[in-house]
């Protein structure tokens, strides 16, 4: 890497088209098309490092990545020529050089996700493909009250996916909640780490104490037993927004994009 220049983009896309972030044989990926496009433009073969592996179908309002590249071309021409030559589902809000000390994945504090609920008898021909649509009415204070029950240290052991290598499934949670503009119902997480589906699992599972299925405490005793076949359905890739990336105060990206006035789309 010695004499390359580090450089950090800013990324949101729509990741309904997409098999996930990562590059995997045979699948279409956010990587894939991000670094083949870097590539046209720098001359050079790149890696792309990313902060979160989203899944299939999950999108980013903030996803944050870096490559190392030995290309003189300046961040801001870098980001403008990405933006010109990505599908429309792919957008670099930001390009910055920064210290090659910076790693997307591992100088990241922590992630915040949002899944998104249209919670209306009538499905929402806007909301269908950013939400998913419950049309019986939740218990929105019940879900608040269970949600509490994540903050801290536990182990996740319940919302672990078959399958999955992960060595601990121990997680700390920095902050949750529900938020509600009318029938849009969004469920906000923080943590300094997660597990493959241990949002959509949490959602699912606070789905069903809001339909009155399971008791308010039910996500706490949940966590103690560690019984996946005790937790409620996987909510729908569709709902879920990778929002956010905490780095050291020294790597944040200012005011006036912590603020995120593009951030989403709430109101609709």
């Amino acid at each position: 890497m010695q004499g390359k220049r580090n450089i950090r983009l800013l990324i949101q896309y729509e990741g309904g088209a997409y098999h996930g972030w990562q590059i995997q044989p045979g699948a279409l990926t956010i990587q894939e098309v991000l670094e083949e496009t870097l590539s046209r433009i720098t001359q050079e073969r790149t890696r792309l490092i990313g902060a979160g592996r989203t899944d299939a179908g999950v999108h980013a309002l903030a996803q944050v990545a870096n490559l190392h590249t030995g290309s003189s071309l300046p961040a801001r021409t870098i980001q403008r020529a990405l933006n010109a030559l990505l599908p429309h589902d792919i957008r670099v809000l930001m390009a910055e050089e920064i210290d090659r000390a910076f790693h997307a994945r591992f100088s990241a504090l922590a992630k915040r996700y949002e899944y998104r609920i249209w919670n209306h008898p009538v499905e929402s021909v806007f909301q269908r493909r950013y939400s998913w649509w419950i049309p019986r009415t939740l218990d929105l204070e019940a879900m608040r009250a269970a949600a509490q029950s994540l903050l801290g240290e536990h182990d996740f052991l319940a919302f672990k996916a078959s399958g999955s290598d992960a060595k601990s499934t121990v997680r700390r949670i920095v902050g949750c909640g529900w938020e509600a503009w009318g029938p849009l119902l969004v469920f906000w997480i923080e943590a300094t780490g997660f597990l493959r589906y241990m949002v959509r699992g949490l959602v699912g599972t606070l789905v069903e104490i809001g339909l009155g299925k399971k008791e308010t405490d039910h996500l706490e005793k949940l966590l103690v037993s560690g019984e996946r076949s005790l937790s409620g359905p996987t909510a729908p890739a569709r709902g879920l927004f990778l929002t956010k990336v905490v780095y050291p105060e020294k790597w944040s990206f200012g005011k006036q994009w912590e603020e995120q006035p593009w951030r989403g789309f709430p109101g609709i």
